[in-house]
């Protein structure tokens, strides 16, 4: 009889239960949807100003499944460039001093900046194939979303606690190990956040970016993006709420399938002495707990890649700490890098006025200047409104983490809702209210943008240490004080971090905001946004060029000289 009872047991352990049922049935649905989907993606590419977009609703699922491919391969992407980029700025001093600038200006080029220069490249790639448009469009989605985890991290990498740096030089840990045992993970809370509002990002885009319009040609590729587009050219506003509700759905879907669960599981890495009263949760990582085939499947996988993080490589970029002398830098090796530094720079700005100059004289140059001006204003007077409304919604969000699961994808369906949807109510109201345009559209640029202070401010909060709020409970420190001297220095490099990316993405959103298309109107406010994308309808590429060159030109001073001096005070003087 206990010879029975073993055996039974040990079958019972063999086979898998119900919970290893429901994990691969959702598993085969994925893979079946994949293999559907790359069908249209190895497709003959549509005939240009060809849409193969229709308004049946019952293609929205195909379509819906079609754009999410294109953005988790967007955010693969992304996870890569961020992991490689900002680790190099971060690590190699030399390194920050040509990459960060560059980030400021990759994020403020417009996504239509990007499309206009390599479209032609990815189709050439595999002419005749949708593949090539496929690639354009990811790499798209892609410029929407890299900057901001990029930047993230990299913050995240700046602000490592210092006692916690100490402990690691202590053990003797190689700069490979050091990064995956202490940087990376301390990373964790606050790149996770910004990973979703990346993917909102990229919904906030996904219009631009499947129905590509570069001049007189236009290739659509099928998914919620074209659909809305095609709806919002026909002003059909029951088509155009079928795709905001399967947009939600989508949203709401890879929220609890995959980003609650990274969540849940990433509160592990908070760097906290006392263990907090609010756990996060997820009914999903409990039904992964509670399989047998699936976590036997993927132990050997984790305990792969924590061999391997566990390697004693020595990185140059990351080496232990030598002696004092040695870690002077050259002052002569620093003279040369920064001559090639100006001398690249001088190149490129040679050629791009080059390039101007073939058709454009200094008065078109000064005009572009004031344009310019006049949406920096914009960006100013809308990123102190976020900040003034959002911050302190965002805190109290933040220190409760069960109001963080409640409103996570709520504000990833905000964050995520394209703002072509309101050109009609923009344009309406404009039009039938005789509005001022460079005012009033001045709202749609920073709809989209404002979440990123939002979800950095939570992931900082939320990252707060709990033996610290605890400390602060104790000395009964409240109100004005409780906000001046504990959160918002708590919270500042996190609210940073968002704040210059909200920046970027807010030149990045002038181009869709300040020129608006409603059916047969028009409503153009001033602005560089509609200076370049004025010139991206009519394909005038030295425009073009001209207004991407002063816009990023702009963005480039405007970090420099707020921004990242506001940054090096906040990890100087406010790092925990």
């Amino acid at each position: 009889m206990p010879q029975l009872t073993t055996f039974v047991s040990a079958g019972r352990r063999i086979l898998p239960n119900q919970w290893d049922l429901v994990a691969f049935a959702a598993i085969l649905a994925v893979l079946t949807a994949v293999a559907r989907s790359y069908h249209g993606i190895s497709a003959p590419l549509p005939a240009p100003n060809e849409s193969p977009i229709t308004l049946d609703y019952w293609q929205l699922p195909y379509y819906a499944f079609r754009t999410t491919l294109r953005m988790f391969a967007a955010l693969a992407a992304s996870l890569v460039f961020t992991f490689t980029y900002a680790t190099l700025a971060a690590k190699s001093r030399r390194a920050e001093m040509v990459l960060i600038p560059v980030l400021d200006v990759l994020q403020s080029v417009p996504i239509l900046g990007f499309l206009s220069f390599t479209v032609t490249f990815f189709l050439g790639l595999f002419p005749g194939n949708t593949f090539g448009a496929e690639l354009a469009a990811i790499f798209a989605i892609f410029t929407s979303q890299a900057w901001n985890m990029a930047f993230s991290f990299y913050q995240s990498l700046r602000t490592v606690p210092r006692d916690l740096d100490e402990v690691a030089r202590g053990f003797r840990l190689t700069g490979w190990q050091k990064f995956w045992q202490l940087e990376a993970p301390f990373a964790m809370p606050g790149l996770i956040w910004n990973t979703m509002m990346s993917m909102s990002g990229g919904w906030f885009f996904v219009v631009a970016s499947e129905a590509i319009t570069v001049g007189d040609t236009t290739i659509t590729l099928p998914g919620v993006g074209s659909f809305i587009a095609k709806a919002n050219d026909e002003g059909n506003w029951s088509a155009i709420g079928a795709a905001v509700l399967t947009m939600g759905i989508v949203i709401l879907l890879y929220d609890q399938l995959l980003f609650r669960p990274i969540v849940a599981w990433a509160a592990k890495f908070r760097v906290e002495l006392s263990v907090s009263q609010d756990v996060e949760s997820s009914w999903v990582l409990n039904l992964i707990k509670r399989t047998h085939w699936l976590r036997l499947g993927v132990t050997p996988v984790f305990a792969a890649l924590r061999g391997v993080s566990l390697l004693p490589l020595r990185l140059p970029l990351v080496a232990p700490t030598r002696s004092r002398s040695s870690d002077e830098p050259s002052r002569l090796i620093d003279a040369i890098w920064v001559l090639i530094v100006i001398a690249v720079a001088a190149w490129a700005a040679w050629l791009t006025i080059t390039y101007i100059a073939t058709e454009l004289n200094w008065d078109e140059v000064l005009h572009v200047f004031v344009l310019t001006f006049y949406t920096l204003i914009r960006v100013i007077v809308l990123m102190a409104l976020a900040t003034v409304v959002w911050v302190p919604i965002s805190v109290w969000i933040g220190l409760r983490p069960r109001w963080a699961e409640a409103v996570q994808p709520i504000a990833q369906f905000l964050a995520a809702f394209p703002v072509n949807l309101l050109f009609g109510a923009a344009v309406s109201l404009v039009l039938a209210f005789n509005l001022n345009p460079n005012i009033w559209l001045s709202l749609l640029i920073v709809f989209g943008t404002q979440w990123y202070i939002v979800f950095n401010t939570i992931g900082g909060a939320a990252a707060f240490p709990n033996d610290l709020r605890e400390a602060v409970a104790n000395f009964r420190i409240r109100g004005w004080r409780w906000w001046t001297q504990v959160i918002i220095p708590g919270v500042a490099p996190y609210y940073l971090t968002g704040a210059i990316t909200a920046s970027g993405g807010s030149w990045n959103a002038s181009i869709v905001a300040e020129y608006v298309k409603w059916k047969d109107h028009t409503v153009v406010a001033q602005g560089v946004g509609s200076y370049i994308a004025q010139a991206t309808d009519k394909g005038d590429f030295p425009r073009i060029v001209l207004g991407v060159a002063m816009m990023s030109l702009f963005v480039t001073l405007f970090n420099r000289l707020f921004w990242r001096r506001l940054y090096a005070i906040a990890e100087r003087r406010l790092r925990l």
